[in-house]
Order: C-alpha cells, then structure tokens, then sequence
C-alpha cells in the first residue's frame, strides 16, 4: 500500500511508533516550515483513529474510520487552525456549528489568522463525549503559534484533564514562540529538514527544474521549494533581484508600481534574503539563498560598510512587522528601494 508519508519522513515515523500502546495525552510536532508537518500529522490523526492499521502504524485507508476521515467527516476527529486557513478545503468538522450563507459571509469581517478562544473552547463538549468507535479522540491545532493569549491559555486547561483515550496533536513552525507551559504538558517530537539529497531527488520527482535553486531560495524545506517553483510571482522576482544587482532612482519607481499589488511579505523576503547573503559572504565569504547571483553578491559585500549593512537589514525587519497590513504598499516598495540604493551609493562614495 502507497505511504502518505514524504520519503523524508519515514525514519521520523518509525521513531514515533515507539510509542505505540503509551501515547502521550499531547504531542507536539515542531520543525521548520515547509518539510510536511501537517501532512504528518494529519497521517498519525487517521492511524490513531483507524480500526486495522498497518504493521508500521499507518492508517489502512479502508476501513469505516478511514473512509470518514477521508471525506473529512470523522465524529470522533476536530481540527483548530485560524479561520484564514479553512478556505481552501471542507469544514473537516464542524466547529463552527454550520457554515454561513453567501450573504452572511460578504458581511463578515476578514478571516482571522489566529486560533481564537471559542475555537479551543468549542472541543469541551466534544471531550466530554463517547467515541463513535469506541476508540480514540484526536485533535489536531496547527500552527501551534497563531494560538492567542487566550486561546492558549484555554488549551492549558484542556491539557491539565484531558479526557479518557483524548489525543492532542500541537504542530509548530516555531516552537519558542509557544508558552513554557504549553510545551511542558506535551511530549515534544522534531521533524527535521531532509538531506539536500533527498530533497532533490523528491523535487525531481515532481519534475521541478532547478531544483538546487528553489532549495537554496527556500533554505531547503522541499514543500517550500515547490510551491515557490509554481509562484505566479518568478518573473517579479527575477526582475526585483535583478533591480537589485544594479540599483538606480528611476528604476527603483518602476519597479515599486509593476509590485504594487504583489503580496509585501513576500517582496520583504525577497529583500532580506538578499541582504542576508550580502552580509553572509561579507563576514564569511558563504551565500545561502541565491547561489547563482555569487558574483553580483560578492561585489554589492565589498562595497557595502558594515554598518550600512545592519542599517538595512533592521529597516527590513522593522517593515516586515507590519508588512501585512501596510498602509501604502507601493510606498513600502519604494522606500525599501531607494534606502537600497542610497546606503549603496554612500558607500561607493
């Protein structure tokens, strides 16, 4: 039978099958992002509630529990994770009590990008609950770190008395951004990047050319690779480094009106990669994202001071923290380039 696991993930999920038969009341599943570990944790979800499991512990794929979870309808399976997020599949489980007429959406305030108290508050009743199969509970929370305060603070209770046979499965991209004493009730497990070998080889598969170049770009998270691949931004962001190689006034405008409406995130990543790699190879002579721009990175470090450099790279990190809800976008662009240029300039000078 096919794995629903990533090549990558096989070894992490032999290990975890240790503790088989003594599963921890929570599991937290931490690594970077971008290498599955959602898809991992949705695959131990489905084996946890599958009534004939593999002799690896992977979920049969046939049986009633399976074919429930499947079609995202398991009675005994939640899943909390902001509202932004559930857009883009079916309402898994119904934690929100129905879904909302077309008119009541278009009069709803912006998907929330935070798990919020009623959600972690709305699995009391369901932990309260006899399993369907007389088997186990699972919930699923991810991005552990989009938690709000008071969300947070809810599933503490939840994890102090956790019902009978009750699983908690945590994902996070950054577990230091969790509370101490959220991770201390969970048994901590890391998913780790896959060998740049692996990692090519999977992206081969998918029949990614470049793939060395979309590693590098994505600090070698695989799935990240991917999808970068397949943005419908590449050429903006050909023409952003470009830019940035050989930077002028005139240009700089131009380019600020062709992103205007290119996510600003997403330009500010551009951005602090590159600066990234110009002061890497400054201090130690190595490039970690764009490798193919060695040459043009290389004579940008020997003409930018340090000082101008840490300048720049706080001003990016001061842009990003409000980069997704920025007041002028295009201003934004523009402003990030002509500093660009300026500490450039004044350094050559």
């Amino acid at each position: 039978m096919t794995s629903s696991l990533y090549p990558w993930q096989q070894t992490a999920w032999a290990q975890l099958q240790q503790l088989k038969g003594r599963w921890p009341h929570a599991i937290l599943l931490h690594g970077p992002e971008g290498i599955g570990k959602t898809e991992f944790a949705e695959s131990l979800a489905k084996s946890l509630l599958c009534e004939a499991p593999q002799a690896d512990g992977q979920a049969c794929a046939s049986c009633v529990s399976c074919g429930w979870f499947a079609q995202y309808s398991h009675p005994d399976y939640r899943r909390l994770r902001p509202e932004i997020l559930e857009t883009d599949a079916p309402d898994a489980e119904g934690e929100d009590g129905g879904k909302a007429s077309k008119s009541e959406a278009k009069a709803s305030k912006a998907p929330s990008k935070e798990i919020v108290i009623n959600q972690v508050r709305s699995i009391a009743e369901f932990m309260t609950l006899s399993t369907h199969r007389q088997g186990a509970r699972v919930i699923l929370l991810y991005p552990a770190e989009t938690m709000n305060v008071a969300a947070a603070n809810a599933l503490l209770k939840s994890l102090e008395e956790p019902g009978p046979n009750t699983v908690f499965i945590l994902v996070s991209n950054s577990i230091e951004a969790l509370l101490p004493t959220l991770i201390s009730r969970c048994h901590k497990f890391a998913l780790t990047m896959p060998s740049p070998e692996q990692a090519k080889a999977w992206l081969a598969q998918q029949e990614i050319s470049k793939p060395e170049q979309f590693l590098a770009e994505q600090g070698g998270a695989p799935l990240a690779a991917l999808a970068a691949s397949q943005s419908e931004f590449l050429e903006q962001q050909q023409e952003f480094l470009m830019h940035l190689q050989r930077p002028d006034l005139s240009n700089a405008l131009k380019i600020a009106d062709k992103l205007n409406k290119t996510s600003i995130p997403l330009i500010i990543s551009w951005m602090q990669r590159w600066l990234y790699d110009i002061f890497s190879y400054k201090l130690a002579g190595e490039i970690r994202y764009y490798p193919r721009y060695q040459k043009e990175i290389s004579l940008i470090a020997a003409n930018l001071t340090v000082p101008s450099l840490l300048s720049l790279l706080d001003a990016n990190t001061q842009r990003r923290m409000s980069a997704e809800h920025p007041l002028a976008p295009k201003l934004v662009i523009e402003d990030m380039l002509l500093e660009y240029g300026q500490q450039l300039q004044k350094s050559r000078s």
